[in-house]
């Protein structure tokens, strides 16, 4: 009997912003299909946006599902699951975006790659993970044998982002600015990606080296005063990887100027893409044809190169990306 598969799930859909160019460039080795399903959150989805066209764009194929709750953590996919468990219609089991159990998804495609995180506010603290995230990836490896666990690691906040304020003493345990969140993220993935024997898909990593370059890193606005600010204003956020500040109108029809230093924006969107590509398509990121409208060539290929270097500082380690770590062996 064949797998379910609704086309509506079937991710081969235009991107959010039309390319700026997209030739396509099928490599001498032919097409390659790769089946994905990301258990996250919107930081999966943020990180997948443009992947279908960046793997378009060289004429490859991406069969993409999501199982995502909105800001859910390993704890929370645990908990849908269980309660999918005890009463398969109990609405607590599905994900509200396909009405689904995570049941139903291990079993729709043949799945080469099944990703895992945990929520970025508790990407820091490694004691978060346990024991939810060694419980979902058994019960993924159980319900999806033939797939391959990956960690997907998220990313730091933006370095203005409210949870660095350093008007704020942060908490015991806490991150104080944007490199001491990448640093405890980064060592809690490494850490659950040893005992779960998971490579890792370092999207945190290339945001990571993106960020800390002297030319293209985003630097705050420090002459931009936000008491003063007026409807249309905002400070310049060249290229920042995160959403950033923004205009929001109000019910009373006003403007309120809103701050998400959280999710990725377009460039972001874009490097999360491009480090997810090479993982696990196995072919370069730079060089891709395709790129966002909004991003311009130069930027583009530094992202590019962003995604590569974090790709490639993980081989020879027990992190590698999984289409290399499958070609080493």
């Amino acid at each position: 009997m064949p797998r379910p598969r609704p086309a509506s799930l079937i991710v081969m859909l235009a991107c959010s912003a039309a390319p700026a160019a997209f030739g396509q460039a099928v490599p001498p080795d032919g097409p390659r299909t790769v089946r994905l399903l990301n258990v996250g959150n919107s930081f999966s989805q943020d990180a997948t946006r443009h992947l279908d066209a960046v793997a378009r764009s060289r004429g490859d194929v991406l069969i993409h599902h999501q199982a995502a709750i909105p800001g859910g953590t390993l704890q929370q996919h645990c908990e849908k699951a269980e309660a999918h468990d005890k009463d398969p219609d109990d609405p607590k089991g599905l994900y509200a975006g396909t009405k689904r159990s995570l049941a139903w998804e291990l079993a729709a495609e043949p799945w080469d790659y099944i990703t895992v995180q945990q929520a970025s506010i508790k990407s820091h603290d490694v004691s978060t993970y346990r024991p939810y995230a060694a419980a979902l990836v058994d019960r993924i490896r159980r319900g999806a044998p033939g797939a391959q666990v990956v960690i997907h690691e998220t990313w730091a906040y933006r370095a203005d982002d409210p949870r660095f304020d350093p008007a704020i003493e942060p908490a015991a345990g806490e991150p104080a600015d944007r490199e001491a969140m990448h640093r405890g993220l980064a060592a809690a993935y490494r850490t659950i990606a040893r005992e779960l024997h998971a490579p890792i898909v370092p999207v945190g990593d290339a945001f990571d080296v993106a960020d800390s370059d002297p030319t293209w890193g985003y630097r705050p606005d420090v002459k931009f005063d936000l008491a003063a600010a007026a409807y249309p204003a905002v400070p310049d956020q060249s290229h920042s990887l995160h959403t950033g500040r923004r205009w929001s109108k109000q019910g009373d029809g006003t403007f309120r100027m809103v701050m998400d230093g959280h999710h990725a924006s377009v460039a972001g969107q874009y490097l999360g893409a491009l480090v997810f590509y090479e993982s696990l398509f196995g072919r370069p990121a730079v060089g891709v044809p395709y790129r966002p409208n909004g991003i311009n060539a130069e930027y583009a290929r530094f992202l590019q190169e962003a995604a590569h270097r974090a790709v490639a500082a993980l081989e020879g380690t027990e992190f590698a990306a999984p289409s290399r770590a499958a070609a080493a062996r």
